[in-house]
């Protein structure tokens, strides 16, 4: 065997190692990140029914307070319609 093919040989037997343990901490990564990716997700489910809930509860508040404005604004009218009532009963009287 010449120098030119036990070169040829060395090469393959020394990279197909290094090859073979970059893709078993390649394949390492990729699970790791696909278990962080599945984390993130899970939490972020998460966060989505807890804002989904607070929006709905925001939504209730803001009826409940349109609900008692309209209420107000109603007595209001009521108040001013009882006083003129009671300022033409002051006249007649």
């Amino acid at each position: 065997m010449g120098f030119i093919e036990e070169g040829r040989q060395l090469i393959p037997d020394f990279v197909t190692p290094e090859i073979r343990s970059l893709e078993v901490r390649i394949d390492a990564v990729e699970k790791k990140i696909d278990s962080l990716e599945a984390r993130m997700d899970k939490r972020f489910d998460g966060i989505e029914k807890r804002l989904e809930g607070w929006d709905a509860r925001m939504e209730r508040n803001q009826t409940q307070i349109m609900d008692t404005l309209h209420r107000m604004e109603s007595y209001h009218q009521l108040a001013e319609r009882v006083a003129k009532i009671e300022s033409k009963l002051q006249n007649v009287a």
